[in-house]
């Protein structure tokens, strides 16, 4: 599976060394920008990927693109390089979202690591992400009723609050909840839960 890496930095010497680097990777795709602006101006139409990003750049710093991309979710992990890099930067850095934080001159061998553990994160969230949508669509799927049955079970409640807080029979409640196991292709309450959960339905305990 190819991957997409994005070297953001303005200086064009450093871009071109981490090109070099990166390239020992026969599965990464490697793309460069020359200011933070320009990334800014494609990355919604670029492909999910890690950025090798430069902190200190003219017009939109590191910490601009770190801000602006934080709606597109999971689609980026940044790495952050600077070669003034301090704690406080640090700090800034991954508080706004940054995966990792390294000072030039960089070891060959730990970038890679780093690049490393950046498509692990990627690729967990990318997972993630999809289970989350499969979960929603699942959930969207059930009947405002069934919903209501299943927020009661999730609660704790017993079919027969689950009734009577619904006005309706226990019965009922039984039928709508022998539905949306069928709905959700589930056999158990906790698999339920499970993907409630999942769906951001309610929030985990």
């Amino acid at each position: 599976m190819t991957r997409s890496i994005y070297i953001i930095d303005d200086d064009d010497a450093v871009r071109a060394s981490l090109h070099s680097l990166l390239s020992v990777r026969s599965d990464l795709l490697i793309r460069g920008f020359r200011s933070g602006d320009r990334f800014l101006e494609e990355h919604d139409d670029l492909d999910p990927g890690v950025l090798m990003l430069d902190f200190h750049m003219p017009g939109a710093t590191g910490l601009d693109v770190l801000e602006a991309i934080r709606d597109d979710g999971d689609k980026f992990v940044s790495i952050i390089l600077t070669g003034q890099g301090n704690v406080a930067l640090a700090v800034q850095a991954m508080k706004t979202g940054a995966l990792d934080f390294l000072e030039k001159p960089y070891e060959a061998e730990q970038l890679l690591e780093t690049v490393d553990t950046a498509f692990s994160r990627l690729e967990a969230d990318s997972a993630e992400a999809s289970r989350a949508e499969t979960a929603r669509a699942q959930i969207d799927a059930l009947s405002p009723r069934e919903r209501d049955v299943l927020r009661g079970l999730i609660e704790g409640r017993s079919n027969k609050i689950i009734a009577f807080e619904l006005g309706i029979s226990p019965r009922t409640v039984e039928v709508y909840r022998s539905n949306l196991m069928d709905k959700l292709n589930v056999r158990s309450l906790s698999e339920a839960l499970r993907i409630a959960f999942a769906a951001g339905m309610f929030p985990p305990p």
